[in-house]
């Protein structure tokens, strides 16, 4: 990050953001003056990152989501019920109050019957069934990663299970937090602002403005070199890697300030140009993700 960026107040604060939604959420809960919200997580068509990205959350972490912000209703790869039992507990939210956020697309062939989530009744559960239902009935709808949010990888060429993102399956708005996988802080953000305030502000495709208001490169440590044309003619350089491909310049979010795994890095910082995950079209239309054709 060049020093500008560094000392800018409103960067910095940026960086706070989750924490200081999520512990006035935890604070209030302590206080009584709010209340715990259901909070019940689907894993759909896709690959589960973003739930272990989740669990890698440091500031804030997950603890600090299970045991004192909501009640964990559902999420099939913590829980400890199974088969009847976890679909019996996943559908008693409807009619409650509860929060779904949902990562993974949806199989929409065959009326769902290519991906099945479970056993209700005797009768298959698809995950078409489990977005519908579930999705209607909720107060708010989150879409985790790239894949609930616009179809992902999940969708991409030549998509033989008709995978689509979750808003084309549901009335409702579905706020889309992009990105493969999702960064805790967008996710924890998201959900301690919906429980303080409602709906946030969000841009002309669904996503927070508070974490994806400013174009990649825009903030690149690298950006200097961009505007003095000294690129990259191959991975490893420590110059801009626009010509390489780098999506840096059409990806709106804010991982340069935030990075990954605690703050360590992020993958500018290891050599390697942004492929774009976080934006709509990932991974079709940021294909290819390295160019060596820099003239």
């Amino acid at each position: 990050m060049n020093q500008a960026n560094i000392n800018c107040p409103n960067f910095s604060l940026k960086l706070e953001t989750a924490s200081v939604l999520v512990n006035k959420v935890i604070d209030g809960i302590n206080r009584n003056t709010m209340k715990k919200r259901k909070l019940v997580w689907l894993e759909l068509t896709g690959c589960s990152g973003n739930i272990i990205s989740l669990l890698d959350g440091a500031n804030p972490d997950f603890k600090s989501l299970a045991a004192q912000m909501v009640n964990f209703i559902y999420e099939n790869s913590l829980m400890v019920a199974e088969g009847e039992a976890a679909m019996k507990k996943l559908f008693s939210v409807i009619g409650d109050d509860y929060i779904l956020a949902v990562e993974g697309a949806v199989s929409t062939k065959d009326d769902g019957m290519h991906q099945i989530i479970g056993r209700w009744k005797g009768q298959p559960v698809t995950a078409l069934r489990a977005i519908t239902e579930l999705g209607e009935n909720a107060s708010h709808v989150i879409a985790v990663g790239t894949c609930a949010s616009d179809g992902g990888i999940s969708a991409a060429k030549p998509n033989p299970s008709e995978c689509v993102g979750i808003q084309k399956l549901l009335k409702k708005k579905v706020i889309k937090l992009p990105g493969c996988p999702c960064h805790p802080d967008w996710f924890m953000g998201t959900l301690a602002y919906i429980m303080l305030c409602g709906e946030p502000e969000l841009d002309d495709r669904q996503r927070p403005l508070m974490f994806y208001s400013t174009l990649i490169h825009d903030i690149c440590p690298r950006r200097p070199y961009f505007d003095k044309g000294i690129f990259a003619s191959k991975l490893g350089e420590k110059t801009c890697m626009f010509k390489l491909g780098c999506r840096g310049p059409v990806t709106r979010v804010d991982c340069p300030l935030r990075k990954w795994n605690d703050g360590v890095n992020w993958p500018i910082g290891d050599d390697s140009p942004c492929i774009g995950c976080a934006m709509f079209g990932f991974p079709d239309k940021m294909e290819p993700f390295i160019s060596y054709d820099t003239t």
